[in-house]
């Protein structure tokens, strides 16, 4: 048998004012997709170990993934990469069936649906004959023109995500057993009207748990092909964005629709308390102030890399400095004018630098200050979670009084302390770390730091919600507005 693989993977935030552009993406075509994903733990690697072990000849297409997320995708950009992506399936012929794997939260100047769009003409390419399984993160949002063109989707079942392969795994598996003959998908899905953050999506952790083993057991048992919670990623501004439950069986129409009903009433029963108690700026600062002993980290979510924000967000330095924090502060932040200031000077250097709002000039106002070069250095790493190659571009290590900057050119994810690592700086040294992250694994920070502060402070990927502005999602939806109510209504998908 003969199978397709490609990957298109982005997840983005409206509310970022920089576009995302080509060259912000890992591009790898052909054979070297596949050597790609045999050196790293990611869904197409698990879905490679599946098909390795079985008699299928595979087809790889184009594999392209985000170094980060961002802002919307701008539209040439766009243009380049699903022209990409559809001519490198055109061109590897004939198919038995395909495997994609796609994130679910992207979006175009010119496309509010990219991975729906992808997947209606990866249909028409491929056939109507042809299966398609596609993996998706929880954070995706699961739309009807993506449902129509795919047999089956897989979703994560871990936040933070921590179960890229395996889900790559369980899809591969699943499209052999459909095109061994063996299951004929049908897919139940119920559109659920909340946009949902805080530690309650944590899946090992908070109240999505409960959906999260159901969605397992779901899979386990016999009927059982696929299920799953979707909450979407509520800074991607698109016209279905929500949260989606749903399931997919062998052919039981009736069973799908009951386990997606059951999943979204799971949900909706929690979805009140989803969302983060925030503590305001000013409010932040002095009860960091108050802690004697141990690192007081704040997180930062509202700029956080990983969702789709500028990264520049100076706001906490900022208010700690008008405070007169008197402890030492450790802060990441993006700022090419700075970087480039500080390469000029060399190490050891004093330099007199305005920091912040170098991107998202609506939300920050620069920063002056009289600072020292610690260090320099040309921004490769490697991630301390999964090993995987990160570039911030040129990064300096810039240090004035009790503030120490790590200053990138380009954002990274920033979900664990390798970029502090990779800059040789220890959080545990100092008295406050900021974090620009929503969630990071409980060992990073939650687990050794004195106190950890949720921070009500400005950006793109504020857990604030109605301080975004959200202008074409469909509403009602909570939080955004109030008295939202909520009727399970099924939709189901079958393909053949």
């Amino acid at each position: 048998m003969r199978i397709a693989i490609a990957e298109c993977k982005q997840e983005v935030s409206t509310f970022n004012p920089e576009p995302s552009r080509y060259e912000d993406f890992r591009v790898a075509k052909g054979a070297a997709l596949l050597d790609y994903h045999r050196r790293v733990h990611e869904e197409v690697g698990g879905a490679l170990r599946t098909f390795d072990a079985a008699d299928v000849q595979l087809q790889a297409g184009l594999g392209t993934s985000s170094n980060t997320s961002g802002g919307v995708l701008a539209a040439e950009s766009f243009d380049r990469l699903s022209t990409e992506f559809l001519d490198s399936l055109a061109n590897i012929g004939e198919v038995d069936g395909a495997y994609f794997c796609l994130h679910g939260a992207m979006q175009a100047e010119n496309e509010n649906d990219p991975e729906g769009y992808l997947l209606q003409e990866a249909r028409r390419i491929l056939g109507e004959q042809v299966p398609i399984v596609t993996s998706l993160d929880i954070h995706g949002i699961l739309t009807d023109r993506m449902l129509r063109h795919s047999d089956a989707v897989v979703a994560y079942h871990t936040y933070p995500h921590v179960d890229f392969f395996e889900t790559g795994n369980r899809a591969a598996v699943l499209l052999l057993r459909i095109l061994a003959g063996e299951v004929r998908p049908v897919t139940a899905r119920v559109k659920i009207p909340v946009l949902a953050r805080g530690d309650e999506m944590i899946t090992e952790s908070g109240a999505i748990g409960e959906c999260i083993r159901l969605a397992q057991e779901i899979e386990a048992g016999d009927a059982g092909l696929s299920a799953g919670v979707m909450w979407g990623n509520p800074f991607t501004d698109v016209p279905e964005l929500r949260t989606n439950a749903f399931a997919t069986t062998h052919g039981d129409e009736s069973a799908a629709a009951a386990y997606a009903i059951d999943l979204a009433n799971r949900f909706w029963k929690h979805h009140e308390k989803m969302q983060v108690p925030l503590t305001s700026l000013v409010d932040a600062v002095k009860s960091a102030a108050e802690v004697s002993t141990g690192t007081v980290v704040m997180m930062d979510a509202a700029d956080a890399t990983s969702s789709g924000a500028s990264g520049d967000s100076n706001a906490i330095v900022a208010e700690a400095i008008r405070q007169g924090y008197g402890g030492s502060i450790l802060a990441p932040i993006v700022d090419p004018a700075v970087v480039e200031q500080a390469f000029s000077a060399g190490v050891g250097a004093t330099v007199q630098v305005h920091v912040g709002g170098a991107i998202d000039k609506a939300r920050y106002q620069p920063i002056e200050l009289t600072a020292r070069v610690r260090s320099l250095a040309d921004g490769e790493f490697r991630s301390e979670s999964f090993g995987w190659h990160w570039d911030s571009g040129n990064t300096a290590v810039l240090e004035a009084d009790n503030l120490t900057l790590v200053v990138g050119t380009k954002p990274v994810s920033l979900f664990d302390r390798s970029w502090f690592y990779a800059n040789g700086q220890l959080p545990q040294h100092f008295d406050m770390v900021v974090v620009k992250s929503p969630h990071c694994e409980p060992h990073m920070f939650a687990d050794w730091c004195a106190k950890l502060i949720n921070v009500d402070a400005p950006g793109a990927t504020s857990a604030n919600l109605r301080s975004l502005g959200h202008t074409i999602c469909a509403r009602p939806i909570f939080p955004l507005d109030e008295g939202v109510e909520f009727e399970p209504v099924v939709d189901i998908f079958r393909r053949n």
